[in-house]
């Protein structure tokens, strides 16, 4: 490293981590007990964004709404509950109250730092190993950028009332009365199901043609008609919007045409990297066609530099257990700068929270990869549950090793981690057949998938597990 910036600094450290989110936590916990000297640095230090913002907030309004969908569904099962009402100011201040206390759990980790190891305010790089804080400058021998992501609202709804996005919407009072939400990813459907269970009027719209980030188009497909049962679903449309009173009138056209007004538009069209004022031009990195600094994955190190990226702000996989790795990484090799090392990433593996729930896992190589499908309307246990909808798709090359798998199935955020750790662990299809798998669950949902894969490679089932069972259960 070859400091450009000669002005004497006002502290000094061995590794500086900019933002205090899941991944800079993580960085500045690995840097420290790798034995370097630390100091985190954030403007505000008010929590992560899983806990003030994202996953948790979210799911505690999911929870609500699947309390509210239970009863719904209670006839199925001849349970006829008696008027059932839904309070939104309650569904919304126990949000509130129960994110209050993820945050404070947060920020908890943050107040056992030493004082001297926390700088509140904001950086500005000087050079590739200066720093500026509130007009103190700070050297650094490594440092890590985790400045996270922040919520991206489309110019079509700049100056409208009511627009929300996941960092204002937990904020609400009450319920509204009806919400149009901008994005098919995985928030935007999670919170557009949670609020329809809620007995919003809801619409999903969204400019592209992908829902919760499914590459399969199979999955997608089965995942957007159950989804479509329960709310409006319009992809690949230009959308327009504009204001109609205290109110917003939507337009959209495309693949489908349509126009409605709604009380509140949730803006759920992506979270771009947040390094905007962060003087990155200052620093030499070579940086993508969205500006942010190319780095390698392995290492999380941009290009030679002593510069490390970590969590969203690398605008990779927004999700908190690879922030968490991330930030592990970066910091172990911010503090080892310059004897910097690889590190093996975990499968991937991302979940979104709808009913049913779908995930991605692991890869598919190409085209040619061998596929077992499972196609849950006809699953036992899921039967039994009145849920039996949904389909499952394992990938695996030409030996039967698994490689990936894309689904929307009940219960699928279980089936997803059982299949990340089965491609952990390098098994095949055959051996995961051979496991003991109880009677009845969903987990026997595998076994069409997982035969499907040996009898395309011709592998005999001499040693599946379930003979007697019959099919469907």
């Amino acid at each position: 490293m070859n400091p450009t910036n000669t002005q004497k600094p006002d502290r000094t450290c061995d590794v500086a981590i900019i933002g205090a989110g899941t991944a800079g936590l993580s960085a500045e916990r690995s840097a420290r007990r790798a034995g370097a000297k630390t100091i985190l640095i954030d403007e505000h230090f008010a929590g992560t964004t899983c806990a003030s913002v994202g996953c948790m907030p979210s799911k505690l309004l999911i929870a609500a709404a699947k309390a509210a969908h239970s009863v719904s569904d209670a006839p199925l099962f001849g349970v006829n509950p008696k008027s059932v009402t839904t309070d939104g100011k309650v569904v919304m201040q126990r949000v509130r109250n129960l994110r209050d206390e993820f945050v404070a759990a947060a920020k908890k980790s943050i107040e056992d730092l030493r004082q001297d190891a926390q700088l509140k305010g904001r950086a500005k790089f000087l050079g590739p190993d200066m720093l500026e804080v509130d007009g103190s400058r700070l050297r650094a021998k490594a440092i890590v950028i985790a400045t996270g992501s922040f919520p991206s609202i489309p110019e079509t709804f700049a100056g409208l009332p009511n627009i929300l996005t996941n960092e204002t919407v937990f904020e609400l009072e009450d319920l509204p009365t009806s919400l149009a939400v901008i994005g098919a990813g995985p928030l935007g459907l999670e919170l557009a199901q949670a609020f329809a269970r809620l007995g919003v009027d809801v619409a999903v719209i969204d400019e592209g043609d992908t829902i919760a980030a499914l590459k399969d188009d199979a999955v997608a497909s089965s995942l957007r008609t159950l989804l479509k049962r329960e709310f409006p679903l319009y992809l690949s449309t230009e959308i327009k919007a504009s204001r109609s009173g205290d109110k917003i009138e939507m337009s959209w056209s495309g693949a489908s045409t349509g126009n409605k007004t709604f009380t509140h538009v949730l803006v759920a069209a992506g979270r771009p990297p947040n390094l905007a004022n962060l003087g990155l031009e200052t620093t030499g990195l070579e940086v993508d066609d969205h500006g942010t600094p190319k780095f390698d994955r392995r290492t999380m190190r941009c290009g030679s530099s002593n510069i490390f990226l970590a969590g969203d702000c690398d605008a990779d996989v927004p999700v908190l257990h690879e922030a968490s790795a991330e930030g592990a990484i970066a910091g172990n090799n911010a503090a080892r700068f310059p004897d910097v090392g690889t590190s093996r990433r975990s499968t991937p593996l991302a979940i979104t929270f709808t009913d049913p729930p779908s995930a991605s896992i692991g890869t598919r190589s190409d085209d040619a990869a061998i596929v077992g499908t499972s196609d849950f309307s006809d699953q036992g246990r899921a039967k039994v549950d009145g849920r039996n909808a949904g389909l499952l798709r394992i990938y695996a090359d030409s030996s039967g090793n698994l490689t990936g798998a894309s689904l929307a199935v009940p219960e699928g955020e279980h089936l997803a981690h059982l299949i990340a750790w089965a491609i952990e662990m390098k098994q095949t299809a055959m051996q995961l057949l051979e496991m003991p798998i109880y009677h009845p669950t969903y987990e026997e949902g595998l076994r069409s998938a997982l035969r499907e894969i040996c009898s395309r490679i011709e592998i005999s089932f001499a040693a599946d597990r379930d003979e007697g069972v019959s099919p469907g259960v």
